[in-house]
């Protein structure tokens, strides 16, 4: 029922920044919880950040926890991912996430929603 768009993606050097954003359409980030994963080539698609649209609450994974910040607008629909002291490592396809709660979305249920993504890459 929400269409989710990512923008922001791109190619940025090691201990650069680069922020995300994923603008919603359709229904408003009320009582959704929203996230990001990414999924490099080969790889599997793995959590990120994720934050609660009920309590405001943030989760991240620990191999990004210090570095990306994930907040949110509800006023504009939007969810964005600062990224700061990129590593190569980060270096894969972003999407953006969307679910009834936080639990439901870091278990990448079949229930969630996704954007189409945005890549980004992170030279050495």
């Amino acid at each position: 029922q929400v269409q989710l768009v990512e923008s922001g993606g791109g190619l940025v050097q090691a201990g650069g920044s680069l922020r995300l954003s994923c603008a919603a359409s359709g229904r408003t980030f009320s009582s959704y919880a929203m996230g990001w994963f990414r999924q490099a080539p080969g790889k599997e698609r793995e959590f990120v950040a994720a934050i609660s649209w009920s309590g405001g609450s943030t989760h991240y994974a620990d191999s990004v926890k210090g570095r990306f910040t994930i907040s949110r607008d509800n006023a504009k629909n939007t969810v964005s991912l600062q990224m700061n002291s990129l590593k190569p490592e980060d270096t894969a396809v972003y999407y953006c996430a969307q679910a009834g709660n936080t639990l439901v979305l870091m278990s990448i249920a079949r229930s969630v929603n996704w954007g189409q993504g945005t890549q980004v890459t992170v030279s050495s």
